[in-house]
C-alpha cells in the first residue's frame, strides 16, 4: 500500500465514519465505494474480527467447499489480457489445443469426484463459444451431474440463447470475472469492454445459473481500485453466488510477468472486505495458492475464504495437491463441506 492510498483511504474512513453504520451482515446493493474503502483502512485485527463475526453468521467457520478446474479447450485465445498465459497474442508455451471430447472430460470429473470435489469447474479458451460447440459443452454439464457433483463453465461471452442451453442442460454456475475495477481495466484489457463482461453476468443471471464472479489481486491496481472492483461486484442485481479472489500468478512470456508482489497481509485483507461486503458468497481462495505459505491461507480462511480450488493444476498453472490440502486442513482442524444433494447416475 502506498503513502498516497492510505492517505486516501484514511481521509474516506474519516467522512463515511460520520454515517451510521449498516447492521453487519446484512445484504446489500447500496454499498458506496467510500464505504468499502473505509472498510480497507480498518485496523487488521478489527477487521478480521468483522469479517469473521459476518462470515459465522452465514457459513461454519470448519468447513471448505472443494471444487475442481479442468481446461478442456487450451491456449489459442484473442484475446489480449495482460495477466494470461493462454492469449495467442503472448509467448507463453502453450501451446493451443481443440475442445476435449466428452468422455475424457467425465473420466477427469469421476477423479476429482473420488479425491473429493464437490463441484466440477471446466474452463475454455475462448472469446466465446460458437454454437457448435454448445452440443458437445452441454453433454459435459449432463455428465458431471449425473455423477452427483455440482457444475460450473468458464467459456468466455455469451449469448442470452447460449445461457438458456447451459441452463437447460444442468449448468449450476457460469464463472465469468470481472478481473479489476472499472477504472483499472483498460490497462489490463483491450479487447473486450468491462460492459461485455456485465451483459454476459446479465444472459447468465436471467437464464437461471448461479453466477460466480470476482477478479484478480496483483495487476498494479491500487487500495481503490481493489475497492472499486468489489463495489461492482457488490452492485450487481443479485450477488454473486461465488465470489474467486485470485493473486496474479506472474507467467513469463505475460505482460504482467515481473509486476511487484502482493503483500500477504493486503490479499488478506481484500478477502476480509469481500465476506463484510458480500456476507451470504461463498468466497474462493483462487489462483495463487501455490505460492502462499499455510500461514497466509489460514488467515485467508480466517478471513472469510471458504471454497478453494483442489488437485495439482488449475487451468494452466500449478496448484497445491490433495495432499498438502488435507495435511492443513487437518492441521487447522477444518474439513471439506460436504457436497450439495445431486442424484446421481453413476454410484462407483
Amino acid at each position: 500500500m502506498t503513502t498516497l492510498d492510505r492517505q486516501m483511504i484514511t481521509t474516506t474512513a474519516t467522512i463515511t465514519a460520520t454515517r451510521p453504520p449498516a447492521p453487519l451482515g446484512q445484504v446489500r446493493s447500496d454499498w458506496t465505494v467510500a464505504e468499502i474503502r473505509a472498510l480497507f483502512a480498518l485496523p487488521f485485527p478489527e477487521l478480521i474480527f468483522q469479517a469473521q463475526t459476518v462470515h459465522r453468521m452465514r457459513f461454519n467457520p470448519a468447513e471448505v467447499q472443494m471444487s475442481r478446474l479442468l481446461s478442456i479447450k487450451t491456449g489459442g485465445c484473442p484475446e489480449d489480457c495482460a495477466y494470461c498465459p493462454q492469449s495467442a497474442q503472448f509467448e507463453t508455451g502453450v501451446d493451443a489445443s481443440k475442445l476435449m471430447e466428452v468422455e475424457t472430460v467425465l473420466a477427469e470429473a469421476r477423479e476429482a469426484r473420488d479425491g473429493g470435489a464437490t463441484r466440477f469447474c471446466m474452463g475454455a479458451a475462448w472469446r466465446s463459444p460458437k454454437d457448435r460447440d454448445i452440443d458437445k459443452v452441454c453433454a459435459m454439464v449432463e455428465g458431471v451431474r449425473a455423477m452427483g457433483m455440482e457444475t460450473c463453465m468458464t467459456l468466455g461471452m455469451l449469448t442470452p440463447d447460449q445461457a438458456g442451453r447451459l441452463k437447460q442442460a444442468g449448468l449450476d454456475y457460469y464463472n465469468h470475472n470481472l478481473d479489476t475495477s472499472p477504472e483499472f481495466y483498460g490497462e489490463i484489457i483491450t479487447t473486450r469492454t468491462y460492459q461485455d463482461r456485465l451483459d454476459t453476468l446479465s444472459h447468465v443471471r436471467d437464464a437461471g445459473i448461479s453466477v460466480c464472479c470476482g477478479g484478480i489481486v496483483g495487476l498494479g491496481e491500487s487500495i481503490g481500485d481493489r475497492a472499486s472492483l468489489i463495489h461492482s461486484l457488490a452492485s450487481l442485481p443479485v450477488h454473486p453466488e461465488s465470489v474467486p479472489i485470485n493473486l496474479l500468478i506472474q507467467v513469463e512470456g505475460t505482460p504482467l510477468a515481473g509486476s511487484d508482489r502482493v503483500h500477504p497481509i493486503d490479499f488478506v485483507r481484500t478477502i476480509a472486505v469481500a465476506r463484510i461486503v458480500m456476507p451470504a458468497s461463498k468466497v474462493r481462495l483462487s489462483a495463487g495458492r501455490e505460492d502462499m505459505t499455510d500461514e497466509m491461507q489460514a488467515l485467508c480462511f480466517v478471513a472469510g475464504a471458504n471454497s478453494i480450488f483442489c488437485g495439482a493444476k488449475l487451468l494452466t498453472t500449478r496448484n497445491p495437491g490433495e495432499d498438502r490440502d488435507q495435511a492443513l486442513l487437518d492441521r487447522l482442524g477444518m474439513v471439506p463441506e460436504p457436497g450439495p444433494e445431486i442424484a446421481s447416475a453413476d454410484a462407483a
